[in-house]
């Protein structure tokens, strides 16, 4: 299938830093906008003659109307239908003619369509894309046969997987009145009647070059890419304002929230909890640095907090990890996770996990933890330039919900500033139970009825 749906996930800053003292070495990037609002940015990796062109669009599944959830990632599937001047499958076609790649996801604040192609043939994938920003066209011949095509994958990644379930089940609960709570590819029950007309008033409402971002990574120059956009882009009209995206605030959370989950197809029950943070759009200075920092010492590795305790220490659980998702154009989250050993209770492990949240906001870090978390942040990142579609990716999805160019490329240096008094104090502002679900993945003795 090729349309993807991406829930809104921790998307690790690109440690690239502008010149300066301690900035990591990386490409010099350019960044400027058309006459009709379409921002451009170009990163320059010349280490072999490809491009990877992606167009982000700045909607989605948290700007639907509601009612129609699911529309954003349905509008995703539809843009592959054609234009007057593209009909059909042609798009696709000439991509696969010149051994390309494309493809195309959905999230909560953005949608993004990519292709990677032969550098020879950037200036092609950008009228391909200009075209397609305002020809869509739209027939009930070929939008009815692609609803059942969502509604099968909501059916296989969702209804028919008991993890998916639950994480819906959680983000339900956990925004009490944000559309984050709202599942990306929908509630089934409101994606069966989306309509033709759905889609096209969604497309006509968000889908404009001013509403956009281009990353363009690969075999180019900014002047190259400037040239070509003028003939492609640039020719593109504005149709819409860019209007600042307006969303129901989270009143004061109050309580913590639980969710239980059984399915017989469960293999091996789990216990996670995830806590309400702001993003790093949102964010104070320096706070969403604290927390990213504060997720990797609490989970990632065999050397953080929650591994060391549940699985080598005690020996209460097979897996335990943190996760800090930040790249959002509102709140964020972190969350933490455990699976217990056979003979182990979700109890159990939900006791051990509860320990180690309460030392760290007690007792704070070590420096070697801080250290080390700190180092690792920033090695991941630089190791993870090697992968082109990588770079365009982190660029992307930081403008498209709120950052800019510059803020991805000081990262490093915020990271590097992170003390162990800050990530005591995100851990004491944010690891608080009245801000959080904890959901548990059970197994049922009950066979599941279908849920197609």
């Amino acid at each position: 299938m090729r349309a993807a749906t991406l829930a809104v996930g921790c998307v690790l800053p690109l440690a690239i830093a502008a010149n300066g003292a301690g900035a990591a070495t990386g490409p010099d990037v350019a960044d400027f906008k058309l006459a009709n609002g379409l921002e451009i940015v170009v990163v320059p990796d010349h280490r072999a003659p490809v491009v990877t062109h992606m167009i982000w669009y700045k909607v989605g599944a948290a700007d639907e109307t509601p009612g129609k959830s699911g529309l954003a990632h349905f509008l995703e599937h539809l843009m592959f239908k054609g234009t007057q001047k593209n009909p059909g499958a042609a798009f696709s076609q000439d991509i696969a003619a010149i051994g390309g790649q494309e493809n195309a996801f959905t999230t909560s604040d953005y949608t993004g369509f990519y292709q990677r192609v032969p550098r020879e043939h950037l200036k092609e994938m950008m009228a391909l894309e200009a075209d397609r920003i305002t020809g869509l066209v739209l027939t009930d011949a070929v939008v009815k046969p692609e609803l059942n095509v969502v509604l099968e994958e909501q059916y296989m990644r969702v209804a028919n997987n008991p993890g998916a379930r639950l994480s819906e089940q959680m983000d339900a609960a956990l925004y009490l009145n944000h559309p984050y709570g709202r599942p990306v590819i929908g509630w089934r029950q409101e994606i069966e009647k989306l309509t033709r007309d759905d889609a096209l008033d969604f497309y006509r409402r968000f889908y404009s070059p001013n509403n956009a971002v281009v990353v363009i990574a690969g075999d180019v120059t900014p002047d190259e890419v400037k040239a070509d956009a003028e003939e492609t882009y640039a020719k593109v009209p504005v149709r819409t304002a860019a209007n600042p995206r307006q969303r129901p605030k989270e009143p004061v959370q109050e309580a913590p929230r639980t969710v239980t989950l059984a399915d017989s197809r469960v293999e091996q029950p789990s216990v996670t909890r995830e806590y309400l943070t702001p993003s790093e759009t949102t964010a104070k200075p320096g706070e969403s640095e604290a927390l990213d920092v504060l997720a990797h010492v609490l989970g990632h590795g065999a050397n953080s907090r929650l591994y060391r305790t549940l699985v080598v220490d005690k020996s209460i659980a097979l897996t335990a990890g943190a996760y800090y998702s930040g790249t959002a154009l509102d709140y964020a989250k972190l969350g933490v996770y455990a699976t217990p050993k056979p003979g182990v209770t979700l109890r159990e492990v939900e006791q051990g996990i509860d320990a180690v949240l309460n030392d760290v906001i007690a007792q704070g870090v070590a420096d070697d933890e801080l250290d080390r978390a700190k180092t690792r942040l920033i090695a991941d990142a630089v190791y993870a330039q090697d992968n082109q579609a990588t770079l365009a990716r982190w660029y992307g999805s930081a403008l498209a919900t709120g950052q800019t160019v510059d803020m991805v490329r000081s990262w490093p240096d915020r990271i590097r500033a992170v003390t162990a008094q800050a990530v005591q104090q995100a851990a004491r502002a944010w690891l608080d139970r009245r801000r959080s679900v904890t959901g548990y993945l059970v197994k049922s003795l009950q066979p599941e009825e279908s849920r197609s």
